[in-house]
């Protein structure tokens, strides 16, 4: 997210167009999207923690790359890297809070770290823009220092399962495969209407760095209020009952933020969408906590393998599109959450499938 503000700067530098630009972001979530597939498996074989820190340590060296780049391939290999690490981090935090806490208040444990995850989320833009707005790339010193800290207080987890199989067979089956369709749908669509938010923010109402990043990290801070009480919900209503109203509601924001035409008309329905993208999230988060009783990292892992390719191909569909119509790109991106809504429905069926 870091990067979203700086599009203009970073097109400047490396002197290409918005299009080849947006692979800064893409080039981040594709390796990370790969190995999310066996990253949750890797960290229940060999620990949790252990893991970790190794992944927190090759993300701070991909960040000095990041900020060192002297050429656009250089960055992007960068970029590459800190995904492939960030990978290790997310799925084994997740399925953590699963192993210490009840099943009957998963959600709401789920929606407290989602709101911690969109209080990071919306840092990082304001971070970026504020950079952007002297040197891009102190924005990725910062990320040097702070994954530094962190790597030395990640917490232990489980220890390493030796002597024990673990394999990703207990994630084929329908339900699963519905639940990443629709990760995949809703990041490639309406939770992933960030980016153009921050092209609209840049391009079209001409704010400057400091303000767009302010703007997008106002997305984050309601999804940061309302994450525990997103969770509670969940808790209360069930997955199924709140992946409708989640998947429904929010690419009606997202449709929205197309029609808006003044930066602060667009800065308040973002905060609004930004809320609903964290609900969307919560749920997705809670239902791959579940929905596999064995090698839960693992299924915690794929579920988001399947959501950051989304993320990862959203920008290279839409952002052509904005280029030549941005209220179509809002649009089409808004309508890929009625494939979302689908997809749960399945995935929360409570019928047998022929591979569960």
């Amino acid at each position: 997210m870091v990067i979203i503000p700086m599009f203009p700067e970073l097109r400047d530098q490396f002197g290409v167009d918005s299009s080849t630009i947006s692979w800064g972001f893409s080039a981040y979530l594709f390796p990370m999207a790969a190995l999310l597939i066996v990253s949750g498996t890797t960290g229940e074989r060999f620990g949790r923690g252990r893991v970790l820190k190794i992944a927190l340590v090759i993300y701070a060296i991909a960040s000095l790359g990041c900020s060192l780049a002297p050429s656009l391939p250089w960055f992007l290999a960068s970029r590459a890297t800190q995904g492939a690490a960030n990978a290790f981090v997310t799925p084994l935090l997740v399925a953590g809070i699963a192993d210490i806490t009840q099943r009957s208040e998963l959600g709401r444990k789920v929606g407290m770290y989602g709101s911690f995850q969109a209080i990071g989320g919306g840092l990082a833009p304001f971070v970026g823009g504020l950079a952007a707005s002297t040197d891009w790339r102190y924005a990725f010193w910062g990320t040097v220092a702070v994954t530094a800290i962190v790597a030395g207080f990640a917490p232990r987890g489980a220890p390493a399962r030796k002597g024990q199989s673990l394999s990703i067979r207990p994630l084929i089956s329908v339900k699963f495969l519905a639940l990443g369709i629709a990760a995949f749908t809703a990041a490639a669509g309406p939770i992933g209407a960030g980016v153009l938010v921050g092209f609209k923010a840049r391009d079209i109402l001409n704010m400057d760095p400091g303000a767009a990043g302010l703007l997008l990290a106002g997305g984050s801070v309601g999804a940061a209020l309302l994450g525990p009480l997103f969770g509670r919900s969940i808790d209360t209503f069930g997955a199924r009952k709140c992946g409708i109203v989640a998947a429904s509601t929010v690419s009606t924001a997202v449709a929205l933020l197309g029609v808006t035409q003044q930066p602060m008309t667009l800065a308040v329905a973002f905060v609004v969408a930004g809320a609903l993208f964290g609900y969307v999230v919560a749920v997705l988060q809670q239902l791959g906590a579940t929905i596999v009783d064995r090698n839960r990292g693992g299924a915690v892992s794929a579920m988001l393998s399947f959501r950051f390719v989304g993320h990862a191909v959203g920008p290279l569909i839409w952002v052509p599109v904005f280029e030549t119509n941005q209220l179509l790109a809002f649009v089409g991106s808004a309508a890929m959450g009625l494939a979302t809504l689908v997809a749960l429905a399945m995935a929360t069926s409570r019928k047998a499938t022929p591979f569960s």
